[in-house]
Order: structure tokens, then C-alpha cells, then sequence
């Protein structure tokens, strides 16, 4: 099964807690070129488009030879727009595929081996089952987690819960979201 994927990445110029985080230095190059790299990588991608209000980043991104789009400060301020305004506009204004890959670059272990799977996935569970609507990134989570006062998803004492018997729980790691 064929399907057309245009690959976001979303990147602004107003990062909170570090300053530039996504042209810092990074390996060989930084957050956003890696993350540019990574996706040419991947064989299902139809085209890849970084999306910012930063003319320092897209110009960064057009000496990659990737698409461009000059979003309005109205959708980088983190007020102004929630995060499912930002995703709608970028899904329905900005890609030309029909399923979008929101890529931020800030999961930078987040590789083409994982963005490849996740279309496979998506291609089997989401439009070949309709099983799901989307496809995340998440690792997965098994730890002995607590509240203000008792253990939430174990027992302890005679009957306590060995570490493979807690219930499977997942954490969003903001590697992709995958959709149509």
C-alpha cells in the first residue's frame, strides 16, 4: 500500500527553557539539520517541510533543499494557539500528503529505523485494520509508581506485585505523531 507523507518539522524561535535549542550545537551539525538528515532517510516520505517562525531555521532548512514555510508568530508563541490549533493548521495549510508526520527535532535518538516502523504500523493498525486513528512515539513504562500516600499500581507486603506482573503503561516521548 502506497501513501503520501509529507514530514513536518516544527521548529520556533522563542524556545522556553533553552535558548536556541534547536540550532545549538549537536554532533556534527544540530537538532534541526539531524533531524532533516534523518527523515531523507526514510523511504515512504514524499517531502519534508520545516515549519518556523525563525528565517535563521528555514533558511537553514533551504540549504538542506527541503520545503519551507514561514509560520505566523500567532502559531510559535505557545499562547496565542493551543497545540491541537498548531497541529490542525500544519496538517491542513502546510503538507501536500495526506497523512502528515509531525516531526520535532527535539527527540533527536528518534531515527529513521523508528520513523519506519511507525509507517509500517501505520499502514497495517491504521488504514489497512482501522484498528487506531494516529500512530505516537512512546517507550514504554514499568516502574513501581506512588502517589501522595500508597503505591498506585502495586502491592506491597506479603502479596507484593514482582516488577513483570505491573500493568503496562506508556509515555508519550514526542518522537512523531502520524496521522491523516
Amino acid at each position: 500500500m502506497s501513501v503520501n507523507i509529507s514530514a513536518i518539522i516544527p521548529v520556533r524561535e522563542g524556545s522556553k527553557r533553552l535558548k536556541h535549542k534547536n540550532i545549538l550545537p549537536f554532533g556534527d551539525s544540530n537538532l534541526l539539520i539531524h533531524k532533516i538528515r534523518q527523515l531523507k532517510k526514510v523511504e515512504h516520505i514524499s517531502e519534508i517541510i520545516v515549519s518556523s517562525d525563525s528565517d535563521v531555521m528555514l533558511e537553514m532548512a533551504e540549504n538542506e533543499g527541503v520545503r519551507i514555510h514561514k509560520r505566523q508568530k500567532e502559531f510559535a508563541d505557545e499562547k496565542s494557539k493551543s497545540f491541537s490549533e498548531l497541529i490542525e493548521h500544519l496538517a491542513y495549510d502546510v503538507g501536500n500528503g495526506e497523512h502528515i508526520l509531525y516531526a520535532p527535532c527535539v527527540c533527536p535518538l528518534c531515527d529513521e529505523q523508528d520513523f519506519t516502523k511507525a509507517i509500517r504500523a501505520y499502514k497495517d493498525q491504521v488504514l489497512g485494520e482501522k484498528k487506531f486513528d494516529s500512530v505516537i512515539s512512546v517507550k514504554d513504562f514499568k516502574e513501581y509508581l506512588w502517589d501522595a500516600t500508597k503505591p498506585v499500581n502495586y502491592r506491597t507486603g506479603i502479596y507484593h506485585t514482582p516488577s513483570q506482573n505491573l500493568p503496562a503503561y506508556f509515555v508519550v516521548v514526542n518522537g512523531f505523531y502520524l496521522a491523516a
